[in-house]
Parts: C-alpha cells; sequence; structure tokens
C-alpha cells in the first residue's frame, strides 16, 4: 500500500484540511482509496470533552448528511472531509465499530454492486449502518422497479 493511503497520512490531510490530497494520487491510488474509511476514523478522536463533541457534531452535520447521495464524487465527499477539523493540529482518530446485526446476503450483494471499489470488511460495515428502507430509497433512485427490487434486495 502505497504510504499516502496509510491511515495516520490520510488523517494528518484531514486534520490539515489538505484540500489537494485527493487530486495528488494518482490513478491507482484513487481506486484504492475509501472516504468512507476517511468518514468512520474522522468522527472520533481521543481528545478533550469538547473537541470530541465537536468532531462528532460537525462530522454528522457537514459529511454524514447524504454521503451516499454523492457517492460518485469521491472527490467531493473529501473535501468535505476537510470541512470537520477545527484547524487545531493533527488528532488521534480511532475506528468506533458498530454493533453487529444479522444481515442477509442480498444487500450485501446490492451494496457490492454499488460499491466495487470496497473490500468485504468495508461491506459488512456499511451493510450493518443501513437498513432495508434505506436500500429500497436508493434503488428508486437508481430507477429500479418494484419488482426487481423485491427480486434483488
Amino acid at each position: 500500500m502505497s504510504d499516502r493511503l496509510s491511515v495516520a497520512h490520510q488523517m494528518r490531510a484531514f486534520d490539515s484540511k489538505n484540500r489537494q490530497f485527493y487530486d495528488n494520487l494518482n490513478q491507482e491510488e484513487r481506486r484504492k482509496f475509501s472516504v468512507f474509511l476517511m468518514m468512520k476514523y474522522g468522527a472520533n478522536v481521543d481528545s478533550n470533552r469538547d473537541l470530541q463533541e465537536w468532531y462528532l457534531r460537525v462530522h454528522n452535520e457537514r459529511v454524514n448528511t447524504n454521503f451516499f447521495d454523492i457517492g460518485r464524487h469521491p472527490k467531493l465527499q473529501w473535501l468535505l472531509c476537510t470541512t470537520v477539523s477545527p484547524d487545531m493540529g493533527s488528532q488521534k482518530h480511532y475506528w468506533l465499530s458498530t454493533k453487529k446485526k444479522e444481515t442477509d446476503n442480498r444487500s450485501k450483494k446490492f451494496l457490492e454492486l454499488l460499491h466495487p471499489e470496497l473490500n468485504e470488511q468495508e461491506i459488512s460495515l456499511l451493510d450493518a449502518m443501513t437498513d432495508r428502507d434505506q436500500l429500497r430509497e436508493y434503488a428508486q433512485k437508481l430507477g429500479w422497479d418494484d419488482r426487481r427490487i423485491e427480486r434483488e434486495l
């Protein structure tokens, strides 16, 4: 993996509001880059309570809102991520895992179809965060008819 794609390097770019970070990635790095991972790491910092609340609140307001609606625009997603930091230097970010829930394979297959760039762990995480109604709504936005939605979801 490229050094530029290490989580530590990406989070430094995130905290320093490096808006050119995505532009500076080569094609191969862009294919491997996951803004979704930045979204997961970016909301959680190991710091004082005020800064933790800031990152979580601002992240929810600016990044989480309609994040998947702009899924075909990773640069725009990255730019949204760069607005979160209060520009107080690099922070120690950590992954906050979600509770596991039972899922069926059809929802994972749908997510794999939509996001071929994500690995199995990322698909599982996305599946755990998304309910059936959200998937149905997304399929409708893609132009799927009710019969196809019932058959494939």
